[in-house]
């Protein structure tokens, strides 16, 4: 369970899609979240093909960088990156890229430790330690698309950084 299903436990459907093979978002998509009777979205959420274990040719990844480091650096309503990395294995060099890079760009974000109801307690918790030593000063949210566990805390980071971006815009 990837990005896409991290969005479909978010928002309670199937709104993206998802797939039993790893690496199939190929584009952004583009997901506005509405409320009843409100005419423009509340929130985006945009689905960027992952950098980790895509089964796809390396011609295809090589060009991933092309669209979403523009993306990242350069987009002014992006609130909030989501780097979700797989609690039950090591993590990767590509996740570590990839949060290097936020850090670097000043983007702000949260590390998803995903599959977190896959472990036992202990081994989340060595899980998640290790995701802070290697990454200080991040905030690591585990989280678990199948259960529902993080989900809650995972929405108050979204609703924080949409207020300090709505804040900031006026």
């Amino acid at each position: 369970m990837g990005k896409s299903s991290v969005i479909n436990a978010l928002v309670g459907a199937k709104l993206a899609r998802t797939s039993s093979t790893p690496g199939r978002t190929r584009a952004i998509n583009f997901f506005e979240l509405r409320f009843a009777g409100k005419p423009r979205p509340e929130l985006i959420f945009a689905d960027l093909p992952g950098y980790g274990y895509a089964k796809i040719s390396r011609e295809i990844s090589a060009q991933w960088p092309d669209f979403i480091d523009p993306y990242l650096k350069e987009r002014p309503t992006l609130a909030l990156c989501l780097a979700l990395v797989d609690s039950n294995i090591p993590p990767q060099d590509s996740d570590r890229q990839l949060i290097e890079f936020l850090t670097a760009s000043g983007r702000r974000f949260l590390i998803v430790a995903t599959k977190s109801d896959r472990q036992s307690g202990n081994q989340l918790h060595n899980a998640l330690r290790v995701l802070t030593e290697q990454h200080p000063g991040a905030r690591v949210v585990p989280f678990s698309a199948k259960t529902g566990a993080g989900k809650e805390e995972l929405w108050q980071e979204i609703r924080k950084a949409a207020e300090v971006r709505a804040v900031s815009r006026s």
